[in-house]
């Protein structure tokens, strides 16, 4: 029987040198080391080994527009009215069961449905919280909403599910409730996007949703959608961003990112976001990097002359400088400007911009609305200067060609040729008197005018004597009864003789009909007596409408002599005076004076 041993094969001793015995002395050198030992005493020492370079995580860029997306009701800018009413409705607990934010692009109808999803779903730090218009963000609904992974919260796009089998989806799972949420929230982004049969798919659900659940729809065009869904939505329009806020929001950013920024930068970058925040933070992202690869500084810094070049604006010296050269009118000058700009590139239609704007801050700057709105203290002693320099009528009539050249640009196949020449027309323009200083002046040589010259052989100094007031207040009275015989008596009846109750007349030539009787009859209808009506061949005063035919020719030859007549003709050759005399004779009488 073979002895248990902890050497089968020899004495103990003999296995304690050997390198996987775990009793081996420490110091004893290992089979590694000995043949490192033996390759370095034939080979050499070799180099020794580099040390690595620390592994850095990269992360990928977030641009501005997702890194600062608002997370919070507070960080949402410009719109304090939405969010008033969103925390008078929470805090009522009279929230509505569908929502619809619309407004332009990048004002943030997205971002306030993801916010109204965290203010309905919060359960604060302890857990225990309800709706409230100011989520904590730590809580784990907060941050799966952040982080767009909630499963109580789905948002559709509804540019690419626009049909009936996506909404009916949606009508199915309606029905269970919330797995972890307090709501069941859809986020419809784009919602004018589907379909009308999708509409009407949806409309009962929209109507009487479960209690459960809340319906949050974002738009651009709230026109395309169905007045059904509007009337069955609590609706928010987000307004634009005024430029202001929008500049000391971008401000802020820039100081967090640790980018130093000129004021005059950020107004640019304000004003061509139009109202956007996404647009202002995309553009100012651009501007951040267009500084970088022009700077050999190691801080950033944007410059207004960077952003200007990157979106080919005008300078705002050379926009003051081009305005004055107009008004001035030097065309030579306002040529060189623009060729000048042209090669910097700037566009044209960019120089037409900038002169209709100086135009309306001018006017907005004559009536008086607060303080001249300027980048710099230059501009806005410039505008103050020219608002008091120019004339309203001046400013308008610049701001309808500008406008005019405006359009020509736009569409003309050589924008640079079509500005020059829209400039250069109103540069023109700009030396021709107000219609109004032109009425005065005229005013101003007829009251210096010497006595009128006396009248032609031949021609009536003044018009001829008129009949008796009578007569002509007889027929007035006739007129009354009856038209028809007042015109009679007014173009046909001279008057010889007129007395109370006789009338002895001469009817005018051209007229044969015998009109005796007439004129007794209506003469006894109107005043009651028997009349006394006799007719001569002779001797009888003009008629009515022969004295007020003269009394017209009198008045324009008296007003073709006049002094304010001559000095109109003189400054429109070829001018026409139209007479309308459509009351009295019922024709109009055309002369024409100078040259056609």
């Amino acid at each position: 029987m073979m002895t248990d041993s902890s050497d089968m094969f020899g004495d103990d001793d003999d296995g304690d040198d050997l390198p996987w015995d775990d009793d081996a002395p420490e110091d004893q050198p290992s089979a590694a080391e000995l043949e490192e030992a033996g390759q370095e005493s034939m080979f050499g020492a070799p180099d020794p080994a580099p040390t690595p370079a620390p592994v850095v995580s990269a992360q990928p860029y977030r641009v501005l527009a997702r890194k600062y997306r608002s997370q919070t009701f507070a960080e949402l800018i410009g719109q304090d009215a939405m969010v008033q009413t969103l925390a008078n409705a929470i805090k009522r607990d009279r929230l509505a069961h569908a929502f619809l934010m619309t407004g332009i692009r990048g004002v943030g109808k997205t971002s306030t449905a993801r916010l109204i999803a965290k203010a309905l779903n919060c359960v604060g730090v302890d857990g225990k919280g309800g709706p409230t218009i100011s989520p904590c963000g730590v809580c784990e609904p907060c941050v799966a909403i952040a982080e767009g992974r909630h499963i109580d919260v789905i948002e559709m796009d509804a540019a690419s599910h626009t049909g009936v089998d996506d909404v009916r989806e949606i009508i199915e799972a309606v029905r269970y409730a919330a797995v972890s949420a307090r709501y069941k929230i859809y986020i419809i982004d784009e919602v004018h996007m589907l379909s009308r049969n999708a509409f009407n798919a949806l409309l009962k659900t929209l109507e009487e949703p479960p209690a459960h659940v809340k319906f949050l729809f974002a738009t651009t065009e709230v026109d395309k959608l169905p007045i059904t869904v509007l009337s069955r939505c609590q609706r928010f329009d987000l307004k634009r961003i005024p430029a202001k806020l929008l500049a000391e929001h971008f401000g802020a950013i820039c100081e967090k990112e640790g980018v130093a920024i000129e004021a005059e930068a950020l107004g640019m970058i304000a004003e061509a976001a139009e109202g956007s925040a996404r647009d202002g933070l995309s553009i100012l992202d651009q501007a951040i990097a267009h500084a970088d690869l022009a700077s050999d500084s190691d801080h950033t810094h944007v410059t207004a002359e960077s952003v200007r070049e990157m979106l080919g604006l005008a300078d705002k010296s050379v926009q003051r400088k081009l305005f004055a050269a107009l008004l001035n009118g030097d065309g030579g000058a306002l040529l060189d400007l623009v060729s000048a700009q042209f090669a910097l590139g700037v566009e044209p239609i960019a120089l037409m911009r900038s002169a209709m704007e100086i135009t309306h801050r001018i006017t907005v700057a004559q009536v008086g609305r607060g303080e001249v709105k300027a980048v710099s203290e230059d501009e806005r002693k410039a505008i103050e200067d020219w608002a008091k320099r120019l004339q309203p009528g001046q400013l308008h009539r610049l701001w309808q060609m500008l406008i005019k050249g405006h359009d020509e640009v736009k569409t003309a196949p050589a924008p640079l040729v079509a500005a020059e020449m829209a400039l250069l027309r109103c540069l023109h323009a700009a030396d021709m008197p107000d219609p109004g200083q032109l009425v005065k002046k005229l005013e101003g040589l007829a009251a210096q005018a010497v006595a009128l010259p006396p009248s032609a052989p031949g021609e009536p100094a003044q018009a001829p004597a008129t009949p008796a007031m009578e007569w002509r207040q007889l027929v007035e009275h006739v007129e009354h009864y009856s038209i028809p015989m007042g015109a009679m008596m007014r173009g046909q009846v001279r008057v010889v003789e007129l007395s109370p109750a006789r009338l002895v007349f001469e009817q005018a030539p051209g007229f044969a009909m015998n009109i005796v009787e007439d004129l007794r009859k209506i003469l006894r209808e109107v005043t009651g007596d028997l009349w006394e009506v006799e007719q001569r061949s002779e001797g009888g005063q003009p008629t009515l409408m022969e004295v007020e035919a003269k009394a017209r020719e009198a008045q324009v030859s008296q007003r073709q002599q006049s002094p304010l007549m001559q000095a109109a003709l003189a400054a429109f050759p070829g001018a026409q005076d139209i007479t309308d005399e459509g009351q009295s004779g019922g024709f109009a009488r055309r002369q024409s004076y100078g040259s056609r």
